[in-house]
């Protein structure tokens, strides 16, 4: 068995099927991991990636964006890196979605966040820095 990791550009494509012909591609390839037993692979800083592209480049509303990442990262096909992520991927509100995966990285090492933004502060085991 072998890893397969997905590049933003793939779960770009994959997620929005545009351009066709790349979307095919990727779709085809995937398939074809599949169908080896192979672990496809996502990383959260794909996903933090493929946000910022199908909002800002695609037009997708954020929380639309968020969801359609939550159903992939969720649907069985491929497996997220670090699993924490999948928390900032569903939540709402407060820290944004790319401050939430900075942050679940650094939970999921056992650590802490210092930030000087007052919505990520507000995050378990967050820590805001006197803005001066």
């Amino acid at each position: 068995m072998a890893i397969v990791g997905l590049d933003t550009s793939v779960v770009v494509r994959l997620l929005t099927g545009l351009p066709q012909k790349q979307s095919q591609g990727a779709k085809a390839r995937l398939e074809r991991a599949l169908d080896e037993g192979d672990a496809v692979l996502v990383t959260d800083l794909a996903v933090a990636e493929a946000y910022h592209a199908l909002h800002y480049h695609y037009g997708v509303p954020k929380p639309e964006a968020r969801g359609l990442l939550l159903r992939f990262v969720t649907s069985g096909v491929v497996a997220l890196d670090p699993l924490s992520s999948l928390t900032a991927l569903s939540e709402t509100g407060g820290a944004g979605m790319v401050d939430r995966l900075i942050h679940a990285r650094h939970r999921g090492l056992g650590g802490i966040t210092l930030t000087f933004e007052r919505p990520q502060s507000r995050l378990e085991g967050a820590e805001r820095l006197d803005p001066g």
